[in-house]
Parts: structure tokens; C-alpha cells; sequence
């Protein structure tokens, strides 16, 4: 009986892409409205409650779908490690679709206080959903914030794979969406200055639309009017490319070749109940 419940195929992994975004945004997206809307926390509070967050969503989608939620750890993945470019596409629609509506849950459940704080819903509190050069306060050039979501992504790419790679020193006992979910908090703490660490397409363009559709007229540009949003989907998609393709120039190909095959794209599975692969954002 429980078998024929399984969804089956690609469809189940879109699922649980889906399912473990969502996770990563409500808790993301989530403590930046309780901080800037509500008062209560501060820059630690929101580079910690991502982390967890990237933690808690790969702990839902690893078995099924190897937890990639991020378009950028997906084409990494398509490019270096053999990750079918059939289910690219699919897979980034099914992370922006988690993280669309996982933001428009934070926006409804926090839109007293977002509209206490920011009765005309202006770039005061755009910063809850999306993300902005300088976090739309500092002096931060177009050019410099998209340098910034190329390098970040890069650390991010090139620091996954490091951490799941089963010829490297691989955290044992499923303890590898834990180190991941320390990896966003380090580049949450030191990368968070320049353009908001976005390092996730879905992470930004979700909950940017979300906004948009909900009241936030301005939210595709920055607060100098720039038509800003293209900036954290290229940049992460680029410096994806570059932190994978540098971890197997630098690092893969010195290592030895492992014991036993694993599916191509996907974290390896240890025995019984220890999986992983993932990100932020």
C-alpha cells in the first residue's frame, strides 16, 4: 500500500524541491520581516535563521531529490557532476514556485505589522522579500553588488561540494545539511554587506514577485529606480558555474576515485537514512 502512494519519477523529486525551498524561505524570509517589520532581532538573528533554514529544507528534499534548492546548485550540478539537463528547468521552476509561495505565506501572516511599519509598502520594508544593493543603504554600485552574488555563489558552490564530496572528508552520520546550513551563516556574516547575500535566482525572484503582486509597486528596482532584479539571478547562476567548475579544477581531480558509483547530480547517500546537497539562500 505504501508503495503505491509513492509519487513516482521527476514528479516527486518537484515535489520535495518545492516542499524544501518553501522550508528555507518561510524561516528566511520570515525572520527579515521580524526584524525589520517587528523590531525584534538583528543581523546575527536573520544570518542564523537562514542557515537553519537551508538546514531544516534539505533535511526535507535530500532522500528524494538530492536538496538542491537553488538554480544555481542545479546547473552546477547539470555542468560538473552529471546532473541531467532534462530536469534543469523543471527543478528551477519547482524551487521558484516553493519560494513564491512561501513568501506570500510570510506576507499574509506578517502584513499588519509590515503595514504598521510601512503604511505605502515602499522600499522601507522591500528588503523583507527581496534583496538590494548596499541592502538599500549603502553607497553600492550596480557592477559591485553583482561581483559580490558572483563571488558568494562561487564560496557557496565551491564549499558544497567540498562538503559532499564522498572522496573528500564528507561529514558522516547526516550531518552534511548541518555544515551546509553553517556554510550560509558564515557567508550571511562575512558576504552580507554588498547585496544581501541573495546567492539563490528562487530565493530572490519568489519572493520579489510575491511582493509585487501583493502591494510592493517598486519591487523590481532598487531604491534609485534601477530596474535592479536581474542582478541576483545572473550573478548567482554565473558564480555558481565558477565556485563548481574551480572546486574540480583545484580540488576533484586530485582525489582518489571512489569505491562505488553514485547517481550523477546527487549528494551520496549513506547507508539507511543519511543523505544531502543544498543552499540558500
Amino acid at each position: 500500500m505504501a508503495e503505491r502512494l509513492r509519487v513516482p519519477g521527476l514528479l516527486g523529486e518537484l515535489i520535495a524541491e518545492f516542499a524544501g525551498t518553501m522550508i528555507l524561505i518561510l524561516f528566511g524570509v520570515g525572520v527579515v520581516a521580524q526584524v525589520v517589520a517587528g523590531g525584534f532581532g538583528d543581523h546575527d538573528s536573520i544570518a542564523w535563521a537562514w542557515g537553519l533554514g537551508v538546514t531544516l529544507g534539505v533535511y526535507v528534499a535530500a532522500r528524494t531529490s538530492g536538496a538542491h534548492l537553488n538554480p544555481a546548485v542545479t546547473i552546477a550540478l547539470a555542468a560538473f557532476k552529471g546532473f541531467e539537463w532534462r530536469k534543469v528547468a523543471p527543478y528551477a521552476v519547482a524551487q521558484f514556485l516553493g519560494a513564491f509561495v512561501a513568501a506570500l505565506i510570510v506576507r499574509w501572516t506578517y502584513s499588519d505589522v509590515l503595514h504598521a511599519k510601512d503604511p505605502f509598502l515602499t522600499i522601507k520594508t522591500q528588503g523583507v522579500f527581496s534583496t538590494l544593493p548596499g541592502n538599500g543603504v549603502l553607497p553600492v554600485s550596480h557592477w559591485s553588488a553583482l561581483l559580490d552574488q558572483i563571488v558568494g555563489t562561487a564560496i557557496l558552490l565551491f564549499l558544497i561540494l567540498a562538503i559532499t564530496d564522498e572522496r573528500n572528508t564528507a561529514p558522516l552520520a547526516n550531518l552534511a545539511p548541518f555544515i551546509i546550513g553553517l556554510l550560509v551563516v558564515a557567508i550571511g556574516m562575512a558576504w552580507g554587506t554588498n547585496a544581501g547575500y541573495a546567492i539563490n535566482p528562487a530565493r530572490d525572484f519568489g519572493p520579489r514577485l510575491a511582493s509585487f503582486l501583493t502591494g510592493y509597486g517598486g519591487a523590481f528596482r532598487d531604491q534609485t529606480g534601477y530596474l535592479y532584479f536581474w542582478i541576483p539571478i545572473v550573478g548567482p547562476i554565473v558564480g555558481g558555474l565558477v565556485g563548481a567548475g574551480l572546486y574540480q579544477a583545484l580540488i576533484a581531480r586530485f582525489l582518489p576515485p571512489p569505491e562505488a558509483p553514485q547517481e550523477p547530480g546527487r549528494i551520496p547517500t549513506p547507508p539507511e537514512g543519511e543523505t544531502v546537497e543544498a543552499t540558500r539562500g
